[in-house]
């Protein structure tokens, strides 16, 4: 049976390849020959992956530091946990939610000891919808 955890990372993690997916098709779409239905452009990404995260400062700049992840559920019901990095490596740590708004949400983080040079992920679950943005850090 698997745990809370690898069920929610399985299906963020399955969320962001779905946004990144729909990524590369907007953007391979928008060189598509006049005239044709190629190239069509969505204005949503698609229901499940409708939370938008940001995380500020981007890029950190030392281990330790605290960081704030704000956004939109995206028609989700509020905010339910952030997961910075993967269980097994995680890059955020502390994590508190302080706002779990489904108009706004406001988490706030500090970035992990071990962390180094690098870039990883960092997972929202909104209750209905997932998002997913990229955390760059420099230590």
């Amino acid at each position: 049976m698997r745990s809370r955890t690898t069920r929610t990372v399985t299906g963020l993690a399955a969320a962001a390849a779905l946004v990144t997916a729909v990524s590369i098709g907007i953007a391979g779409g928008a060189s598509a020959e006049p005239g044709t239905t190629e190239g069509i452009m969505t204005t949503q990404p698609p229901q499940g992956a409708r939370a938008t995260v940001q995380v500020t400062p981007n890029p950190t700049t030392h281990r330790g530091q605290e960081v704030t992840i704000t956004g939109n559920c995206g028609g989700g019901t509020g905010l339910k946990s952030v997961l910075g990095g993967f269980p097994e490596h995680p890059a955020l740590e502390n994590i508190r939610i302080v706002d779990a708004g489904p108009d706004h949400f406001v988490a706030k983080a500090t970035v992990s000891q071990h962390i180094g040079n690098g870039v990883g992920p960092v997972f929202v679950d909104c209750g209905g919808e997932a998002g997913v943005t990229l955390l760059v850090t420099h230590v």
